[in-house]
């Protein structure tokens, strides 16, 4: 069911920059490019046609109403909207921390200088809602940008059927200070925030997940808005001693591969015996998950168990390879997370599963995947932020800091920058 890997191998088939999958291939890419033209050139007519043709849904009206998300609250349980509380409040207390307040960096009688955070005026939050429905995302997308300050964020999501979006996702939305959603997904929808329609807004900044086709638009239209990261495939990588419980072990593979036929998911161990006892878990578990035949694919083709001569060697290759997810499920697990230096989101000990920090603990869920976390980092507040230094310089302070100037724009055959400085000593 999952294939087993020497080191070299991994490193061949899953790190090496020659092997490493894109989110997105050529092809996705020249749909896509066509898709954000149309809907430039031709707004909402066009973003019905697509709306129509890849979601089914043929009405024009995509904001949910008001109606809408009052009569939501009455289609999902008690025991959802408790559970979506208690998490928004996990992550607003988490979030709440990453809060930022301009400041004076120095200040004299003739220098001042310090940094202004102001938050972004209009954020576009993209919801997946195609091979499940994903209310966590709401949340962890929405509420460090309502945290941050963001005047309006809107969110958009396809319909599952019907003309309406599920009933949660509105309740979520609700929840984490979403003002407005709208019906409408794929990259078509990223199209629209970016380029905004008479129906649609457009806004400064988009992040969320989507699939290979809302990565390719993301991607595309950066420039002309901020995005948070173009996000590939999903992934875990575990790394386990003898003291893992095989059970634990299979249940988080099985739970990284429900997510999609390219979700990847890994074990490094030293020892053989979880190895075996592991594979026959995944074997028995998968056999009663309704999602079987997604994770037996995932599993098959995109997940690798690896075994190590050293718990060293199991974190440089996961260092390596810079997971989007990592946990930690070994004796004294707490001791080793100084030894990660390449990781979204690190899950510690053996009763700390990826599922507790997708849906609950309150860091953010959506992370940098296929290595880019070697260079990046999961949202936060800061995403919806922007940092702006000023400087004041007084006549004193300027004639002192001249001969500097002067000399470093002359090297550079910069000479309006140096008589910048010289025209106002001079007068």
């Amino acid at each position: 069911m999952i294939p087993a890997y020497t080191v070299n191998q991994f490193k061949d088939t899953f790190i090496s920059a020659k092997t490493k999958k894109q989110p997105f291939d050529d092809e996705v890419l020249e749909t896509v490019k066509k898709i954000l033209e149309d809907i430039r050139t031709r707004g909402d007519e066009a973003l019905q046609e697509y709306t129509e043709k890849f979601d089914g849904y043929s009405g024009d009206n995509w904001e949910v109403t008001k109606e809408e998300r009052k009569a939501a609250w009455k289609e999902v349980s008690s025991e959802v909207i408790e559970s979506l509380e208690r998490a928004a409040a996990n992550i607003k207390s988490f979030h709440s921390k990453q809060l930022q307040q301009s400041r004076m960096m120095e200040m004299t009688d003739d220098i001042i200088s310090g940094q202004l955070f102001r938050p972004i005026e209009r954020a576009g939050i993209y919801v997946p809602g195609g091979k499940a429905c994903y209310p966590s995302t709401v949340l962890m997308n929405a509420i460090p940008a309502s945290l941050a300050g963001v005047q309006k964020i809107v969110m958009v999501t396809p319909v599952r059927g019907g003309d309406t979006i599920p009933a949660v996702l509105s309740v979520a939305a609700d929840i984490a200070g979403v003002d407005t959603i709208y019906k409408v997904g794929g990259s078509q929808a990223i199209a629209a925030l970016a380029y905004g329609t008479d129906k649609i807004p457009s806004v400064d900044k988009i992040v969320g997940p989507g699939n290979a086709f809302v990565a390719a638009a993301k991607s595309l239209v950066f420039g002309d808005v901020g995005i948070d990261m173009i996000a590939g495939p999903s992934e875990v990588a575990i790394i386990a001693d003898e003291t893992a419980t095989p059970a634990f072990v299979a249940a988080d593979l099985i739970a990284q591969a429900e997510h999609d036929e390219r979700a990847r998911s890994f074990l490094f161990t030293t020892s053989k015996q979880l190895v075996d006892e592991t594979i026959v878990e995944l074997q028995k578990q998968c056999a009663e998950l309704p999602r079987k035949d997604i994770a037996e694919v995932s599993l098959t083709n995109e997940g690798a168990i690896v075994l190590v001569n050293s718990l060293e060697e199991a974190f440089e290759l996961a260092n390596a390879l810079a997971p989007e997810h990592l946990e930690i499920q070994v004796k004294n697990a707490l001791q080793h997370l100084s030894k990660v230096k390449n990781a979204g989101s690190v899950f510690i000990g053996h009763h700390t599963p990826e599922a507790v920090g997708d849906y609950f603990a309150g860091p953010n869920h959506v992370l940098p995947t296929v290595g880019t976390a070697r260079f990046s980092s999961g949202l936060s507040v800061d995403d919806f932020v922007k940092k702006t230094t000023y400087v004041y310089y007084s006549e004193k302070a300027l004639r002192n800091a001249a001969p500097y100037v002067e000399t470093l724009a002359t090297k550079e055959e910069l000479d309006g920058h140096a008589r910048a400085v010289k025209v106002r000593l001079e007068r």
